[in-house]
């Protein structure tokens, strides 16, 4: 299947149907035990459940950021071989947010939204992936 706005958002089923649930389960089972069952087990268990759940956020968020950054960093070359360069020189105007949402651009699009994403400011991703025509699949996503 091709990828497009409708289908684009990376689901890891092992983590997000497995994982997330599991951790969520033994959260709830912990501050169940602690409210319950008062112990210093008790405690324990809750300290590390919630901990687990904020080391699978985190690992996320983490790998999510890391992915932006070589996102912007592969927008910005990109911007400097398609952009003519009039434009090219507003390519520091580009908020990350905006380089990740203009990255499904084709190349013959990408001049255009550039423009138009920075002349009307459009800040919101979702907004900006709805204007693509040509989409570019990103199948190497974290």
């Amino acid at each position: 299947m091709a990828q497009n706005f409708e289908n684009h958002a990376k689901i890891v089923p092992a983590f997000h149907y497995f994982v997330l649930p599991v951790l969520t389960i033994n959260l709830g089972w912990s501050i169940n035990r602690v409210a319950h069952h008062f112990s210093a087990d008790a405690v324990i268990s809750l300290l590390v459940a919630a901990a687990l759940i904020l080391l699978a956020f985190y690992g996320r968020l983490f790998a999510l950021t890391v992915q932006d950054r070589v996102i912007r960093l592969e927008m910005q070359l990109r911007l400097q071989n398609l952009l003519p360069p009039d434009q090219r020189i507003r390519t520091p105007e580009f908020t990350v947010g905006q380089l990740v949402a203009l990255r499904f651009a084709s190349d013959a699009e990408l001049p255009g939204l550039a423009r138009r994403v920075l002349d009307e400011k459009l800040n919101d991703r979702k907004a900006i992936k709805k204007m693509i025509q040509n989409w570019q699949a990103d199948l190497l996503r974290a």
